[in-house]
């Protein structure tokens, strides 16, 4: 048994989460999986996965191993792509990592459209809000949207990102718009729970930003439930372009108190800064900004 395969097999299970998966992605039985990972282990003199009849996880030895490992392969992967007679081709795994609601709609079709165009690559999405631990969980690329504050990764700016307050046509009919931030004390404001409070800039100080604790009746700690109450008229809410520019070019939203929006963050695709991308990351990156920098492709929703 070679030492590449002993590392290959370590690699595929460690990010894939089982000796069956990593066994059948590799045709062999799950039991060469594990005589592989026994073999490595052996020969290195350490332990690398602990492996129970629920579940699988690396050792800290493991995931030290796991990022050098990567790195050797993926370097090998890209000096074959890059002299073979087709030239450059992606392949391999990728794990992506999104914000819930963001991922679903824009980063969820563009990676099936990019798995489609590049047929020896597969990828794990995991949709969640929390901010995932890049280098433990073993996650190769997260898009994050708003400002950066972990130094020690790497990011790409895909797009911008503004804020904005809207409510349905029916509900400031019936409720009047508001002129000023402080005119959100007196209506029914959908707000995100845990209520972090809306912000807002100053036209007259620019580069002033103020926060507004706003309240109703309504509150969900999921942002698409309060998308879809403000488009039932039930109140006003603070949304993403990303999520309401469709609603609002065809006029089932209306946006308030734009005089004192704050200024755009970003759009980010982030990744460790001591790890080399892959080809498959490499191109997966290139496809987002490319279609998050179209402007149809907004006005889309």
């Amino acid at each position: 048994m070679s030492s590449f395969k002993e590392i290959e097999a370590f690699v595929s299970v460690a990010t894939r989460g089982s000796l069956s998966a990593a066994a059948r992605a590799d045709g062999v039985t799950p039991a060469m999986m594990g005589r592989r990972i026994d073999a490595l282990e052996e020969r290195l003199g350490v332990k690398l996965l602990v492996r129970t009849t629920r579940r699988l996880s690396l050792t800290f030895e493991g995931s030290a191993f796991l990022e050098d490992c990567q790195r050797i392969l993926n370097d090998l992967a890209n000096a074959e792509a890059s002299v073979s007679l087709g030239g450059v081709k992606a392949s391999g795994h990728i794990k992506v990592s999104a914000p819930a609601g963001f991922g679903r709609r824009h980063v969820a079709p563009l990676i099936r459209d990019f798995l489609a165009a590049h047929g020896d690559v597969s990828c794990s999405l995991d949709l969640s809000d929390r901010l995932v631990d890049l280098v433990n969980e073993g996650v190769d690329c997260a898009i994050r949207i708003g400002e950066l504050t972990d130094s020690s990764l790497v990011s790409v700016r895909l797009a911008d990102n503004r804020r904005v307050v809207v409510a349905s046509p029916a509900y400031l009919a019936r409720r009047g718009v508001p002129a000023t931030p402080d005119d959100l004390l007196s209506h029914d404001c959908l707000s995100l729970n845990p209520q972090r409070g809306w912000v807002f800039g100053d036209p007259e100080a620019p580069g002033a930003m103020r926060v507004v604790k706003v309240s109703g009746r309504f509150e969900c700690n999921d942002g698409t439930v309060l998308h879809e109450w403000a488009l039932a008229g039930i109140g006003l809410a603070w949304r993403s372009m990303w999520e309401v520019q469709r609603d609002l070019a065809q006029g089932a939203l209306v946006s308030v108190l734009d005089t004192f929006a704050a200024p755009s963050t970003g759009i980010y695709a982030v990744f460790p800064q001591n790890r080399r991308l892959p080809l498959r990351v490499r191109l997966l990156i290139d496809h987002l900004r490319g279609n998050f920098g179209q402007p149809d492709y907004w006005r889309a929703g």
